[in-house]
């Protein structure tokens, strides 16, 4: 009998950030095709005057204990969309 537990799919990642982050433009990734390595790209007003461990902590509070359980590795980029637009110039 095997364990059961929850699998993460993309939309999922995607509506839990929103969940915490309303403003926030999502895009999850999965890298692997095993459901447990994402890439979360976000980009939201809300991370204007934030460090990038401030913002970290932000995805980590609307994925919860997911990280380091069902989700094994996650890259997170996250910007504002200022930062966004000093990028692509």
């Amino acid at each position: 009998m095997g364990i059961n537990r929850f699998v993460f799919s993309e939309v999922e990642i995607e509506r839990l950030i929103k969940g915490v982050i309303p403003d926030a433009k999502v895009r999850a990734k999965d890298v692997t095709g095993t459901r447990d390595h994402f890439e979360v790209s976000i980009i939201s007003n809300s991370f204007e005057g934030k460090s990038l461990v401030e913002r970290h902590r932000q995805i980590y509070e609307a994925l919860g204990s997911a990280v380091g359980g069902e989700i094994h590795a996650l890259s997170i980029t996250a910007l504002t969309p200022a930062e966004v637009e000093r990028r692509e110039q």
